[in-house]
C-alpha cells in the first residue's frame, strides 16, 4: 500500500510542471543581456592584482 498515493502525487506534480509558465520580466532581462557599455575597461580583470600567483617565484 502507499504506491498508489505516491504515484498519484508524482503524476499531479508532473502535470503542474508541464503546464507551468513563470512570469518573465522582459525589460529587466533586456537590461541584463543588453549591449555592453562602451567603457574600455570592460575587458580588464578586476581581480588580477588582488592575489599573487602561487607559482610565480618557482624556477623551472
Amino acid at each position: 500500500m502507499g504506491r498508489g498515493r505516491q504515484k498519484a502525487k508524482h503524476t499531479k506534480i508532473a502535470r503542474e510542471l508541464k503546464s507551468y509558465s513563470p512570469t518573465v520580466n522582459y525589460s529587466a532581462l533586456e537590461r541584463e543581456l543588453g549591449h555592453p557599455e562602451t567603457d574600455e575597461n570592460q575587458y580588464v580583470d578586476k581581480w588580477a592584482d588582488e592575489y599573487e600567483d602561487e607559482y610565480e617565484d618557482e624556477t623551472a
